[in-house]
């Protein structure tokens, strides 16, 4: 998701009461850049001082009240810096629906330092953006949750009370003691279905009812209260005032019946709705609770990857320290069946490594001295010793789990309706509950039955399920996905890669393995060994796969490499060197006819192997006009899933396009292979997010799927983009989706699984709308009474985040 720079209105209306104001400064290098961005601080009118450290990389700034902070940022990054946000995120506890999500949003974004928050109901979490110092602003955020009637705590603060309070009690002990109590409140109505005239004394209904009410029932009271005092509502509110009136009206019934003993029959009381209400909103929530865990089990899944101790080389033995002690460049070693506890690269020995739970991969992997290892990997088994290149944090296993956790935490774009709705949802029902009382009570005189229906409007109103089917199915969609080695990056992401109708796919390393060999090579001369002596020597300072095969066949035939100098890449065009003092010029067709090359002499043997689908590469000498040296024929094999990949998605209504910036008789005889009737071939790299713009011209959603450097520009052009992990860096920062092992066939299971999710969360907001629109009018009208109103509303919560929870059976189409 690309975050904006729009200053919100909390940062506009910022009064800097005190004397001064420190600001993080991102992107200074050097004391002119100091002297810039104090500049442009000074000119503000009000600025009194500003003064800027490099080595802090902050501005401390002394100023009247009338300057505020979206100002100075404004002039910062007019200045070319930019101000840094730092990022916070924050469990809260007390949030009960989707009018709690608002309420906290609302309080986080009223501060000023603030400049985004999102919080989700169903992790719990607020995910808060801003400026300013962390030790400062982070007590202000707590303190503002704490306003609106919650409790904030940062995660740190909670494990250990959370696994302190699962020790001493299990959760659902409120559950069992309100059934326990309600159930002789109820038994007298099941009597009366078998004809058994029996009823139980008012006094002891007050008695099982009372701890059910207020003892049980003390946290709905406890969170209704604090709405109240923050001038807002929520669930807890509507449960509190509904059970409550029953509560008083049986209450009120009984003691008018003791004072008219003997004249008549017992008024029936209501205490067992009352208290049958409370009971089930408490299994609803411990239901809901015990769903909403499940969502998270990628999560937990993933973290219990990571081994807790690491067999670390000291010299001549190999001695056991915490998998937290081990540093980059520490050599490990990993017995048979255990699990490789740091990314590496493997020393010595050979082995086969499961990464199913991170890959996705079922079969095992072989390794072999030089290749890469993954941290919570299993070594299935021979010992081996690697290196380790990434620990903590910046561990593959980590990042996963970071991503992962960003995607559950996000909202997704559909969620503003429900925000919206949220917003006015209780006191609405408020004022749907007031009219079925006093409509009631004038049109019959019955007053009695005008309380109960305005029970049932208050207790079956749920906006639990409205905040819950959007975060539960972007919880379970996404854990899922990772699962199978798809990892998306955020909610905005998921929705938008449901729609998707055009994929376009680079060819090399993405529909193709990558690592090109070299076929052929003819001198213009006959000096063929001359031609890829030279070659060889202009590529030996690149990392391209093609350079890497020029290369490779270089050591084949025992061809000597000279020295090259100047050695630089062009980039969509090939490599320049000087070798010998020879200037020479390695690349594509285009480039050599940029350069005036004449290439008549080998121009039908080009074609040659361009028609067999290989890719050529030309060789010329000196400045324009260059002279013609030869030509080098690469052939890359197709990917043995890419046909299956591409076949998967013209099923699901998606048109495939190839855009590569091979020649075309290659890219065309590739594509023949693949089934791929559209191509785009040589592409230059800055010209692919052209295409992918023209693509996007039809107005359909487009999808690209790249795995380098140069694919970058079209991937963040793309509606959303797909990066193999196998490729670069730059690629998955760029992408909206990384695919964790080199299949194309998942760019179709991402398809398919945020297609289902998107339905699930169109499923479960259906359902929680009807729930409400159906339910409440029936309250109204006394179709319900409140103990299945009750029923009804802790039902609408389960079922949405029940249906959420069956995207876990989803297995993908590669699997």
């Amino acid at each position: 998701m690309q975050t904006t720079t729009t200053m919100p209105a909390s940062l506009a209306n910022l009064n800097l009461q005190k004397l001064g104001i420190e600001l993080p400064i991102e992107g200074m290098t050097c004391a002119s850049c100091v002297s810039r961005v104090e500049k442009a601080l000074a000119k503000i009118p009000g600025v009194e001082r500003a003064s800027v450290n490099l080595a802090t990389e902050s501005a401390s700034i002394s100023a009247s009240s009338q300057v505020d902070l979206a100002t100075l940022r404004a002039a910062v990054e007019k200045a070319g810096y930019s101000v840094r946000n730092d990022e916070a995120s924050l469990s809260i506890e007390g949030m009960t629906c989707a009018s709690c999500v608002s309420r906290v949003e609302k309080a986080l974004r009223k501060l000023p330092e603030v400049t985004a928050a999102e919080v989700n109901l169903a992790t719990e979490k607020a995910e808060v953006r801003f400026v300013g110092r962390a030790d400062e602003v982070l007590p202000r955020l707590v303190a503002a949750v704490e306003k609106a009637g919650y409790a904030a705590k940062l995660p740190q603060e909670t494990d250990g009370a959370s696994q302190t309070a699962k020790a001493s009690w299990p959760d659902w002990w409120p559950v069992a003691v309100a059934a326990a109590l309600s159930l002789p409140l109820v038994l007298p109505m099941l009597a009366m279905l078998f004809n058994v005239d029996w009823a139980l004394p008012g006094w002891w209904q007050l008695a099982l009812a009372t701890p059910v009410q207020f003892w049980l029932g003390a946290r709905f009271y406890r969170s209704a209260w604090k709405a109240v005092k923050a001038r807002a509502g929520n669930m807890d509110l509507l449960v509190a005032l509904g059970t409550s009136a029953g509560y008083g009206l049986s209450l009120y019934l009984l003691i008018v019946g003791i004072g008219h003993e003997g004249h008549g029959e017992a008024p029936h009381l209501y205490f067992e709705a009352s208290a049958v209400v409370i009971t089930l909103v408490l299994l609803g929530k411990w239901l809901e609770g015990r769903a909403k865990r499940q969502t998270t089990e990628a999560i937990r899944a993933l973290n219990a990857l990571r081994p807790d101790t690491a067999r670390v080389r000291r010299g001549d033995t190999d001695v056991e320290v915490p998998a937290a002690q081990v540093k980059v460049g520490d050599v490990v070693v990993v017995r048979p069946g255990e699990r490789v506890p740091v990314d590496g690269d493997i020393l010595e020995g050979s082995t086969h490594v499961d990464e199913s739970l991170i890959t996705g991969e079922s079969l095992p992997v072989a390794k072999v001295p030089g290749a890469k290892v993954v941290g919570g990997s299993v070594n299935a088994e021979g010992l081996f010793t690697a290196s380790a290149t990434a620990v903590g944090a910046e561990s593959t296993l980590s990042r996963i789990a970071r991503m992962v956790e960003s995607a559950q935490a996000k909202k997704a774009p559909i969620q503003r309706l429900v925000d919206q709705v949220s917003e006015v949802f209780v006191p609405v029902v408020l004022v749907i509950a007031v009219i079925t009382l006093i409509a009631w009570g004038l049109a019959t005189g019955d007053w009695e039955r005008a309380i109960l229906n305005a029970v049932a409007v208050l207790v079956i109103a749920c906006p639990c399920a409205l905040g819950l089917a959007t975060p539960t199915a972007i919880m379970a969609g996404t854990g899922v996905a990772a699962r199978r080695g798809i990892l998306i990056k955020d909610a905005e992401a998921l929705e938008v890669a449901h729609n998707v109708k055009i994929v376009a796919f680079d060819k090399t390393g993405t529909l193709t393995e990558g690592k090109p060999r070299l076929v052929a090579f003819e001198a213009a001369d006959g000096d063929h060994a001359g031609l890829l002596r030279l070659a060889a020597s202009v590529q030996a300072a690149s990392e391209h796969p093609l350079a890497r095969a020029v290369l490779d066949a270089a050591k084949e035939n025992l061809v000597s490499i000279a020295p090259a100098q100047d050695a630089q890449s062009v980039a969509g065009r090939g490599m320049a060197a000087k070798v010998k003092g020879q200037a020479l010029s390695l690349g594509s067709s285009r480039w050599m006819q940029e350069l005036g090359v004449d290439l008549s002499p080998l121009t039908s043997r080009a074609q040659e192997f361009e028609d067999e689908g290989r890719t050529v590469s030309w060789l010329a000498e000196g400045a324009q006009p260059a002279r013609l040296v030869g030509l080098l024929a690469f052939g890359d094999a197709a990917k043995a899933t890419a046909k299956e990949a591409v076949a998967s998605l013209r099923e699901q209504g998606v048109r495939v396009v190839m855009v590569t910036g091979d020649n075309k008789g290659a890219a065309r005889v590739a594509a023949q292979e693949l089934g791929i009737d559209e191509v785009r071939a040589e592409v230059l790299p800055a010209d692919k997010a052209r295409v992918v713009s023209e693509l996007k011209a039809s107005g359909l959603a487009v999808a690209m799927v790249g795995d380098g450097i140069n694919d970058a520009p079209a991937l963040a052009a793309a509606d959303v983009g797909f990066s193999m992990s196998s490729g670069t860096e730059v690629a998955m920062h760029a992408a909206g989706v990384t695919l964790m092992r080199g299949d194309p066939r998942l760019v179709g299971d991402a398809i398919e699984i945020s297609r289902k999710t998107y339905a699930k969360i169109r499923q479960g907001l259906f359902w929680a709308f009807v729930y409400n629109v159906v339910g409440i009018p029936l309250a109204a009208f006394g179709l319900l009474n409140p103990m299945l109103a009750g029923a009804a509303m802790a039902f609408s919560s389960v079922s949405v985040v029940a249906n959420a929870l069956t995207l876990r059976q989803w297995k993908g189409r590669s699997a």
